[in-house]
């Protein structure tokens, strides 16, 4: 029988190592490499028609439920929720095109103003101011509303109340007063009375629109991250 300690090596020889296989890189560094961060895809052109058209007749909707007299021949509707939200949900343009079609098919004759009213009428009267306002509230209020993509939890619903707090404020209001001056009798201290009845009620519509628009942006995030 052959000694096995006749194949060992003499003293002081060195053994050569085996061969090292080569190291493997991790697989999280690859994945780093190979897959780049996605880019974002904008909306197709269809995909803000359809928004627009769908925040257009909402606003009708709220605009030919039942509102309550004042007295001024400018009852409280629900039009501002209907502005507000489309601004908060839709951004600056996109709120204020919504807001600007549910005008012109208004203005065109169709029946979608408070009361059920419609066409080029409407602008000789009481209400005009309000209307006009609407498109530049939507406006201010989309452009407001984008200082929510940097907030969260409940500071995000303040700055949506905050935004359309500010547009209804800066805009409907003081264009709906000059309205009612220009196409009534009553002075301007008279009409600034007349309109602070609407003060309270579209308070209470912005606080629901924030809401509504806060519970929009949670199933839809796209829709706060861009904004147009």
């Amino acid at each position: 029988m052959t000694d096995a300690r006749q194949h060992s090596a003499p003293p002081g020889t060195a053994i050569a190592d085996a061969p090292q296989s080569p190291a493997l890189p991790d697989p999280a560094a690859v994945l780093d490499v190979a897959l780049p961060e996605p880019a974002e895809r904008a909306l197709p052109a269809t995909a803000d028609v359809a928004l627009v058209a769908v925040f257009a007749a909402f606003i009708a909707v709220c605009a030919v439920v039942p509102g309550i007299p004042t007295g001024t021949g400018v009852p409280v509707t629900l039009q501002t929720f209907g502005v507000v939200l489309a601004g908060l949900v839709l951004g600056w343009r996109r709120g204020a095109l919504a807001v600007l079609l549910y005008l012109a098919v208004g203005l065109a004759g169709v029946p979608v103003f408070s009361g059920g009213t419609g066409g080029l009428a409407v602008l000789a009267g009481p209400s005009v101011g309000y209307l006009l306002g609407f498109p530049l509230a939507a406006a201010l209020a989309g452009v407001l509303a984008s200082a929510a993509r940097k907030a969260t939890g409940p500071a995000r619903y303040l700055v949506l109340v905050a935004s359309g707090l500010t547009a209804t404020a800066l805009t409907v209001h003081p264009l709906g007063i000059a309205g009612i001056v220009l196409r009534t009798d009553l002075t301007a201290g008279e009409a600034f009375a007349a309109g602070a009845v609407f003060f309270p009620g579209d308070t209470v519509k912005t606080l629901l629109a924030a809401a509504v628009a806060l519970a929009v942006f949670a199933a839809y995030p796209d829709l706060l991250r861009r904004r147009r």
